[in-house]
């Protein structure tokens, strides 16, 4: 499998082209399943595994809180060798009551949370760390709507980052964390993180981990510059768009046990219009004979910019049917009949 190097700050850092996700681990995915999905990655090239401390997902609960990490610990615990993977988590944003009573995060909490995580993982460094969603707001996750950054403080905020980035810096010194990243940033947020790293003399943005998928491509434009442009690499969480571009869907199906069983609506997603582009895409794949769901992640790591796909599984069962999307690749006409379906259906969510 291709390997990418994460940024231009950390050259000793390079990681598979595909990442595993894990926030169902520990609560909906079983501590074995994930252990075996640890390996069935592995074997197929990849070794990059995202986690984040609040983990697992639907719901997030204070009682579950860290069981993710854990998982990835106890494949530690039983003998699995640490240099053969990339360990990526988050500190949690504010707002999530479930960490912290919803607190967020500044210099002080990002050292401890490292220190916590640490001790879950049952390692002693964490090559990727990422900071969940900002402090001064977002438009992720359907905010797009009624976002409002005129309340924002630009001085205060600058003075978080540089505090964040003290500790980051510290963490990093102290062979901690090995690179530093961001999740469900902006792109002036990102260049801030940026410019305030150099004038500092922290550890610089590697990576953002923001959603990207067929059916949310917010993506395209000013971040994709700046991706470009400071050698950031996209991190695609929810590239299936949270099960949606499988077809399960299809026809106001919620199969039990589901996501949109759990989280009905799919925090935003579930939509007419992204089931009517779901039902394209699968229309399109069927046309040239491809699994929907392979092309979907194989589309991916078409664009013209770095893009890390992470591939999230509730089973091995799900994991083995996407694995054959890392080999795949697609012919300029499915490109071709997939940009046109954009064009007929933008941002259906």
């Amino acid at each position: 499998m291709e390997r990418i190097t994460l940024g231009n700050g950390s050259g000793d850092l390079t990681v598979s082209a595909f990442s595993l996700g894990n926030m169902t681990w520990g609560n909906q995915t079983p501590m074995d399943d994930g252990l075996s999905q640890i390996d069935a990655a592995l074997d197929a090239g990849i070794d990059l595994i995202d986690t984040a401390e609040m983990y697992p997902t639907n719901p997030v609960r204070a009682e579950t809180a860290g069981a993710s990490e854990r998982v990835i610990g106890e494949w530690l615990r039983r003998g699995g060798n640490r240099d053969r993977i990339v360990i990526a988590t988050k500190v949690t944003g504010p707002g999530q009551r479930a960490v912290r009573d919803g607190a967020g995060f500044d210099g002080a909490t990002v050292r401890a949370a490292v220190e916590d995580s640490l001790l879950r993982l049952n390692t002693d460094r964490i090559d990727l760390y990422q900071l969940h969603w900002p402090m001064r707001g977002s438009y992720h996750f359907r905010q797009t709507w009624t976002y409002d950054p005129s309340r924002q403080d630009r001085d205060a905020t600058l003075a978080h980052m540089d505090d964040v980035l003290g500790a980051v810096a510290d963490l990093a010194a102290a062979g901690k964390i090995r690179a530093f990243g961001l999740s469900n940033e902006t792109c002036w947020g990102t260049t801030r993180w940026i410019d305030r790293a150099a004038a500092t003399g922290a550890p610089r943005v590697v990576a953002v981990q923001n959603e990207y998928s067929l059916l949310c491509r917010l993506y395209d434009t000013d971040m994709a510059e700046m991706a470009v442009n400071e050698e950031v690499v996209c991190l695609a969480y929810s590239p299936l768009a949270a099960g949606i571009l499988t077809g399960k869907y299809a026809g106001g199906a919620v199969p039990k046990a589901s996501r949109g069983d759990l989280n009905p609506g799919l925090s935003g997603r579930m939509t007419a219009r992204a089931l009517a582009a779901t039902d394209a895409y699968h229309a399109l794949a069927r046309t040239h004979g491809l699994d929907p769901v392979q092309m979907a992640l194989a589309w991916l790591r078409t664009r013209p910019f770095p893009v890390i796909p992470i591939l999230g599984a509730t089973t091995l069962e799900q994991l083995q049917a996407q694995l054959p999307a890392t080999r795949l690749t697609l012919p300029q006409e499915v490109l071709a009949g997939i940009e046109a379906i954009h064009r007929a259906h933008p941002l259906p969510y």
